[in-house]
C-alpha cells in the first residue's frame, strides 16, 4: 500500500509516521508497515505474547485538516516501530511502561528530513522523505522549454529561475476574477538569481508594463511538434506569456534578451496560489502604513502589523489602490514586502516542523508548474537543497529601473540604470554586503588592475567593433578624443569576428595605459589581456568591443553598490 493510500485509508497522517524506536531512544521514519519489525523489549513494557503494537492509554483519535486528506491522527505518545495505529485491538500491560523523553536532536533530525526549504512568488519548494515522492510528484505540472532553459540543477555556477505570477483566470480557484477564460499573462514576474557561492540571492522584480521587444519563441504543441510563434516589437513585457499561445519559455526568453542574463528554470503558479500557500504557512505577517479599504479587491485591512491569508492575501498583492500613486510599480513593493514575509516565516517556523512542511508541500506542488527539467520531486528537492544555503539577511529584492512612457500607461527601461543592475546580475555581485572567497585566479587577475596610470594624452588604442551594434567603434571614438582626451585613437571598424566579452590586449610597457583605459571606460579586470612581448614604436592597444558592451560613457564593469532601492528579506518595511 503506498503512502497516499495508506494515509487516507487508515486516517493517519503522513507527517505522523516519526516514531519512537524503544530499542534505540531514536525517532524514525516508518514507510511501509510490511517491514520487519524488532522484537518487542519487555523493559518497554510489552507483554509476552502481544504484538508489539502499542499506542497511548486512552488517547482518543483528534481529526484536522491537511490537504490533500481527510483526516489525521494525534502522534501523542509516539508509535513504535512499524507503524503502531493507536492501540486499536492491542492488549498491553501497565507494568514497566516508561515514557521516554524525546531526543534533544529532534528538531534536528526533522530539519534534516526536510532538508532545506525555499519560498518565492506564489511558489515554495523543500526536501521531503521518500514516501511522499508519489503522492506529491504526482501534483506537478511540467512544461517543455526546449533550449529556453537549463537541462538539470547545477551545483558550479549561478542559478537564475524565473517565477512567474500569472492573472489566468481559468481552472479550480481562479473563476471568481474578472476576464473569465483568460489563459493569463505574465502579471507578477521575479528573475531570482542565486550567486554561484550561494552566499546570497537577488530578486528582481519585472514591470508588467515594461514596454519590450519578444523575440521568436518556439514552443511545443500537444501532437509533439514545434511551433514558432512570431516575436512582437515594442508591447508590454506581460504579453510574453498567453499571447498567441506563448508559453513560460517565452517569457524566459524575454527575459534573457531584456537584462542578458540566461534563464535556467521557471515555475509558475495562479491567484489560487496565493490563496493556498499562504494559507498552508499559516498566514503571512504584512504591514500597513495606513489602512487600506479598496472596494475593487475587497481589501480591508487596518494600519499595522497583521497576517493575511486565503483571499485577504490575493487581495493583499493584487491591491493598487490607496498605495502611493497606485501604479504597479507601487503593487510590486507590496508583492516584494509579501514574498519577503514567506521566505522569513518559511524558515523561521515552517522548516523543523514536518505537519506543516507537508501541509505546505502539498499546496506548492498542487499550485505549481515547472520546467520538463526540475519536474519531479528529487530536482526540486536538489534545487531547495541549494537554495537552502542562502541566509535570508542576504536576500535582496529590487525593481528593474524604469522611467514612465509618454503615455502614461507604460514605462520604458532607465537606459543608465538598468545597465548597471543587469550587469550586477550577469557578473554575479550581490546586493547585499556579503564576504565573498576570492580565487587565487581572480586575485591575480585583479593585480593587473593595481599600479601607476598613465595620462590620458599618452594613451594609445585601436578600436575594432565585435558587437551587434552597429557604428559603436565611432561612437566609442568619438568619446575618448572629446570627452576623455584620448587623441592618439583611431577606429578601425569591424572586428574579424563576433565576440561576446570587451577585451583590451597590451603589451608589457603598455600596462600603465591599459590601466588608464580601464578606468576611463569601466573595463574588468577579466577584460585586460597582457601580452609578453614589450610594444615597439607608435604600436597601440587594442581594444576590441563586445557584446557585453553598453555605450560609450556606460561601464562594462558592474557597480560595487546597485544604484537602485532594495530591501533585504530579514526586514519588514510597512507598505506605504
Amino acid at each position: 500500500m503506498d503512502a497516499q493510500s495508506r494515509g487516507q485509508a487508515d486516517e493517519i497522517d503522513p507527517a505522523d509516521q516519526w516514531v519512537l524506536n524503544p530499542q534505540t531512544g531514536n525517532y524514525e521514519l516508518r514507510l511501509d508497515r510490511s517491514a520487519p519489525k524488532p522484537p518487542p523489549s519487555r523493559s518497554a513494557g510489552v507483554a509476552p505474547g502481544t504484538s508489539g503494537r502499542r499506542g497511548p492509554s486512552g488517547a482518543t483519535p483528534t481529526t484536522a485538516e491537511v490537504p490533500g486528506q481527510r483526516t489525521r491522527r494525534s502522534a501523542r505518545g509516539g508509535n513504535p516501530p512499524g507503524g503502531g495505529d493507536g492501540g486499536r485491538g492491542s492488549q498491553q500491560t501497565a507494568a514497566g511502561r516508561r515514557k521516554r523523553k524525546p531526543p534533544k536532536s529532534r528538531k534536528k533530525k526533522a530539519m534534516l528530513w526536510t532538508g532545506g526549504v525555499m519560498a518565492c512568488v506564489l511558489v515554495a519548494g523543500s526536501a521531503f522523505a521518500y514516501y511522499l515522492y508519489e503522492r506529491l510528484n504526482g501534483n506537478l505540472n511540467t512544461v517543455d522549454v526546449g533550449d529556453a532553459g537549463s537541462k538539470g540543477i547545477t551545483k558550479d555556477g549561478p542559478v537564475n529561475i524565473l517565477l512567474l505570477g500569472t492573472d489566468k483566470r481559468t481552472g479550480a480557484g481562479n473563476e471568481g476574477y474578472g476576464d473569465k477564460g483568460s489563459t493569463g499573462h505574465a502579471d507578477t514576474t521575479f528573475l531570482f538569481h542565486v550567486s554561484e557561492d550561494r552566499t546570497n540571492a537577488t530578486a528582481l522584480s519585472i514591470p508588467r508594463d515594461l514596454i519590450t521587444d519578444i523575440p521568436d519563441c518556439p514552443t511545443k504543441q500537444p501532437d509533439g511538434s514545434t511551433k514558432i510563434i512570431k516575436g512582437s516589437q515594442g508591447v508590454r513585457f506581460n504579453e510574453s506569456f498567453g499571447v498567441e499561445g506563448r508559453d513560460p519559455g517565452c517569457t524566459m526568453r524575454t527575459v534573457k534578451q531584456i537584462t542578458g542574463v540566461p534563464v535556467d528554470h521557471f515555475m509558475m503558479a495562479d491567484f489560487n496560489a496565493v490563496k493556498t500557500l499562504s494559507t498552508a504557512v499559516g498566514g503571512v505577517e504584512v504591514c500597513l502604513a495606513k489602512p487600506i479599504r479598496d472596494k475593487d479587491s475587497k481589501l480591508d485591512l487596518p494600519a499595522g502589523k497583521q497576517k493575511v491569508e486565503g483571499e485577504d492575501a490575493l487581495a493583499f498583492v493584487r491591491n493598487r489602490h490607496g498605495l502611493g500613486n497606485e501604479s504597479d510599480l507601487d503593487r510590486i513593493k507590496q508583492q516584494q514586502q509579501f514574498v519577503a514575509s514567506m521566505i522569513r516565516q518559511m524558515k523561521e517556523d515552517t522548516l523543523g516542523n514536518p505537519k506543516k512542511m507537508f501541509a505546505v508541500a502539498e499546496a506548492a506542488t498542487q499550485a505549481l508548474t515547472v520546467d520538463s527539467a526540475i519536474g519531479d520531486i528529487p530536482k526540486l528537492t536538489a534545487m531547495a537543497q541549494e537554495l537552502g544555503k542562502i541566509d535570508v539577511k542576504h536576500i535582496s529584492f529590487a525593481t528593474v529601473p524604469v522611467v514612465d512612457n509618454t503615455d502614461g500607461a507604460t514605462v520604458l527601461l532607465d537606459e543608465v540604470k538598468a545597465p548597471q543592475v543587469f550587469s550586477m546580475l550577469q557578473n554575479d555581485i550581490s546586493f547585499t554586503e556579503v564576504k565573498k572567497k576570492e580565487s587565487a585566479a581572480k586575485s591575480k587577475q585583479a593585480a593587473l588592475l593595481k599600479g601607476p596610470r598613465a595620462e590620458a594624452s599618452a594613451v594609445r588604442v585601436d578600436v575594432y567593433n565585435g558587437s551587434d551594434t552597429s557604428g559603436a567603434a565611432q561612437r566609442t571614438l568619438n568619446w575618448l578624443q572629446v570627452e576623455q582626451g584620448v587623441l592618439k585613437s583611431a577606429n578601425k571598424s569591424n572586428a574579424p569576428e563576433k565576440t561576446a566579452k570587451t577585451t583590451l590586449e597590451y603589451a608589457p610597457n603598455q600596462a600603465d595605459q591599459a590601466r588608464k583605459l580601464a578606468d576611463l571606460m569601466g573595463l574588468p579586470a577579466t577584460a585586460l589581456k597582457p601580452g609578453t612581448e614589450d610594444a615597439e614604436g607608435t604600436e597601440a592597444m587594442v581594444l576590441t568591443l563586445g557584446a557585453d558592451f553598453k555605450g560609450a560613457g556606460v561601464p562594462i564593469t558592474a557597480p560595487a553598490k546597485p544604484p537602485v532601492d532594495k530591501v533585504e528579506a530579514d526586514k519588514q518595511v510597512c507598505a506605504q
